[in-house]
């Protein structure tokens, strides 16, 4: 997935990151293809080049080389609803058919099953970011056809198309998950099957969604990671496997 990930940054981009998967995948496109890359994270360190992994948004190895360190205000009101973060990576507790993503409440509102931490900065995220990518792996509880609150709007969030709500950003354009990518068709905003893993079927994919998972014409093969790219989040950006499961 951090591998997938990775490959969807192009060198000279900005990105609004978090920790974990999208952390490392920023990292690793950065060490590989994608050197000039621009990270920004939420709690305010702007083109960050930490020499060890960070632990969260608040982790000092954030600061140190940064472009700039400035506050929450600054990232998210000159920087983040100014139209200049080009890629915004999250992920969710549940994600449905149009990418609505939920990390408020599993069940009612009022009387939820599980409550979630909320929305931080994912909703700015979602809304603002000229294009978003979603780091989630497949389930069918964490894949529904409609999550049950919406924290952070996909593309059609209640029914109603982004640009009826003037949400200036693309939305979720691709979903990275263990066994495939999952990508927004143009017509009607739903996911579908883009892309598979290899030794992955269409099946295993559609047991892992809540809805009747459409496909490409044609599915797109996905290479696995290359001995490089294993060597470096394994040996460089995560020696401890504080986020990858081996």
């Amino acid at each position: 997935m951090a591998a997938v990930a990775a490959r969807e940054l192009q060198d000279g981009e900005v990105v609004f990151v978090g920790i974990g998967l999208p952390n490392l995948a920023c990292n690793l496109a950065r060490a590989t293809h994608a050197p000039r890359l621009v990270l920004l994270y939420e709690s305010g360190a702007v083109g960050a080049v930490p020499e060890r992994l960070p632990v969260s948004i608040g982790d000092p190895a954030l600061v140190t080389g940064s472009l700039m360190v400035c506050g929450m205000a600054d990232v998210f009101q000159c920087i983040l609803q100014n139209g200049r973060i080009e890629v915004g990576f999250l992920g969710g507790a549940q994600v449905d058919r149009y990418g609505n993503i939920n990390t408020t409440v599993i069940g009612p509102y009022a009387r939820p099953k599980v409550r979630l931490p909320g929305s931080g900065g994912a909703a700015e995220i979602a809304i603002h970011a000229r294009r978003t990518l979603i780091v989630a792996k497949l389930g069918p509880r964490a894949f529904p056809e409609r999550v049950d609150f919406v924290t952070s709007p996909g593309l059609r969030p209640q029914g109603r198309l982004r640009r009826e709500l003037r949400m200036p950003g693309a939305g979720p354009v691709k979903v990275i998950t263990d066994k495939g990518i999952l990508e927004a068709d143009d017509a009607t905003g739903e996911m579908v099957l883009a892309a598979l893993y290899p030794g992955v079927s269409m099946s295993d994919v559609r047991a892992g969604v809540g809805w009747s998972l459409r496909c490409r014409p044609e599915l797109a093969p996905v290479a696995p990671p290359t001995e490089q790219e294993l060597r470096l989040l394994r040996d460089v950006l995560d020696p401890k496997g504080l986020f990858l499961k081996q």
